[in-house]
């Protein structure tokens, strides 16, 4: 299973042309790392390409990590029903520079975005509230 996750964020990374940063397995999930202005493009890779499918935004949360100085993670989890895979992709951002909204990507989106805002102070830019 391990090699088949490994397999698909090489794929991944091939596919979208610098847009992953990092890519790695931990307990049986698939973790990717990008950059705020290559995240629609990864996203909506993931949500389209054929080997991918994730078409449903599980979550996207916050994570906050105050000794770095880019201290928080946006972090989306997202789903393949059709594969019945997860995949998890995260963008680290400072307290003012904003990651962009993925609401067009994902409808879900707006909801956590407007949450991790509340909860975090990260901004969205071109969020639709």
């Amino acid at each position: 299973m391990e090699q088949g996750l490994k397999g698909l964020g090489e794929h991944i990374a091939q596919a979208t042309s610098g847009a992953v940063t990092a890519v790695e397995v931990r307990l049986g999930e698939l973790m990717l790392q990008t950059t705020p202005d290559r995240l629609i493009a990864l996203l909506t890779f993931l949500r389209d390409d054929p080997k991918c499918l994730f078409r449903q935004l599980v979550d996207l949360c916050g994570v906050d990590w105050p000794q770095r100085e880019k201290r928080f993670d946006v972090v989306y989890n997202l789903l393949s029903l059709k594969n019945n895979q997860r995949i998890r992709v995260k963008v680290a951002t400072d307290e003012t520079t904003p990651v962009p909204s993925v609401a067009t990507v994902f409808s879900s989106a707006g909801w956590f975005e407007r949450e991790t805002y509340d909860l975090y102070g990260v901004w969205f830019s071109d969020h639709p509230d």
